[in-house]
């Protein structure tokens, strides 16, 4: 056959940072659903429609991978924390106008990424370190609290309010999407 009358073939385009998105979203997806012990790179690769070998590619290996998903859950939830300081003070809303805005917008980051919520809830029941070893999870709690100080206008010298506060919307949007098998 004369290299005229071959089909042409579909040439594969590479992508390395929408690989890299499809193996972070399957990873994630994975590690929620069935812990780090059960998820293997190779069940990442397949579930991402990459090679088996392409994850180990990027993140060199699972406990890699394993830290890049939480890293990004954690950026994901920074920055529903900035754009939500940034709304609430821009409103010029009353303390209680914000802080019901505040409590929407963070269960409805968290209904829509009920992933995270697993996956922490999972490293908090683990032995490993994972999220000790994080300044990002730090960082979002710091700016989290300093968020509310600000926008409810809580006293400063004194963050127990704040945190309680933010414990308290915490554990009220986790609990349905951990618990809602057991209870509802």
């Amino acid at each position: 056959m004369s290299k005229a009358a071959r089909p042409k073939t579909r040439e594969r385009v590479r992508d390395a940072e929408r690989s890299r998105e499809l193996i972070l979203d399957a990873a994630e997806r994975l590690f929620a659903e069935k812990g780090y012990e059960e998820t293997s790179l190779a069940d990442v690769g397949r579930v991402s429609g990459v090679s088996r070998a392409t994850p180990g590619y990027f993140f060199g290996s699972k406990s890699e991978l394993h830290r890049a998903v939480i890293e990004r859950c954690f950026a994901d939830v920074r920055r529903a924390v900035q754009e939500g300081k940034e709304r609430a003070l821009a409103s010029g809303q009353t303390p209680d106008v914000v802080l019901a805005g505040a409590v929407a917008d963070y269960a409805e980051f968290v209904a829509a990424r009920p992933n995270f919520v697993r996956l922490i809830e999972r490293e908090a029941l683990s032995d490993r370190t994972v999220l000790e070893g994080m300044p990002l999870r730090l960082a979002v709690w710091q700016e989290a609290l300093a968020a509310f100080r600000q926008e409810l206008g809580l006293d400063i010298s004194d963050s127990t309010e704040a945190a309680h506060l933010l414990l308290s919307l915490v554990a009220l949007t986790w609990f349905p999407i951990i618990h809602g098998k057991t209870f509802l």
